[in-house]
């Protein structure tokens, strides 16, 4: 097996150069009814060798998270599982599934924008990275862009929960 180098390092200027990429990506994915979030896998050079974005909804699909998606179009490009050496950018903290997936893949860095305080696998609700279980600690980088991630996510559950409540009003004026 070929030794791979360590992660790109990307300069505060380039984390928020991909994250506004990543953003205006989810923001165009919100507006197909799934959550706003988007995700790209680099290698060691800063190449993008795999990007997602959710697709639970419209594959109807529980594994349709952004990391998982970007995970699994590296691991093809790249022909091995294991990625020590590439960094994940996503707009939201990775869930525990998310997260545990990257310990998995063996990721080298993880960089995200908005912490999920409700189900955050990097250190919002448990740090899967670090956890004494893990056979494999990453770099985590958090807060890229945090407001504008967050705002972005806000906006969207706020206009979810103004939808339902419309569609529910709707259906009981026609019982």
């Amino acid at each position: 097996m070929a030794v791979r180098a360590d992660p790109v390092h990307l300069t505060p200027q380039a984390m928020r150069a991909w994250m506004q990429r990543l953003l205006n990506r989810a923001e165009r994915v919100g507006a197909t009814g799934e959550i706003p979030v988007a995700a790209v896998l680099l290698d060691e050079a800063g190449r993008c060798i795999g990007h997602g974005s959710n697709r639970r909804e419209c594959l109807n699909d529980p594994l349709g998270h952004a990391e998982l998606m970007a995970l699994r179009q590296g691991a093809w490009l790249l022909g091995d599982w294991r990625m020590n050496h590439c960094t994940l950018l996503v707009t939201l903290e990775p869930c525990p599934m998310c997260a545990g997936a990257l310990v998995q893949a063996r990721v080298g860095q993880v960089i995200f924008a908005a912490r999920d305080s409700k189900r955050g696998g990097l250190g919002s609700t448990i740090n899967l990275a670090e956890h004494q279980s893990a056979h494999h600690h990453m770099r985590v980088v958090s807060g890229v862009l945090e407001e504008q991630a967050s705002a972005l996510l806000a906006g969207w559950f706020r206009q979810r929960r103004r939808n339902l409540r419309g569609n529910e009003e709707a259906q009981s004026q026609t019982n």
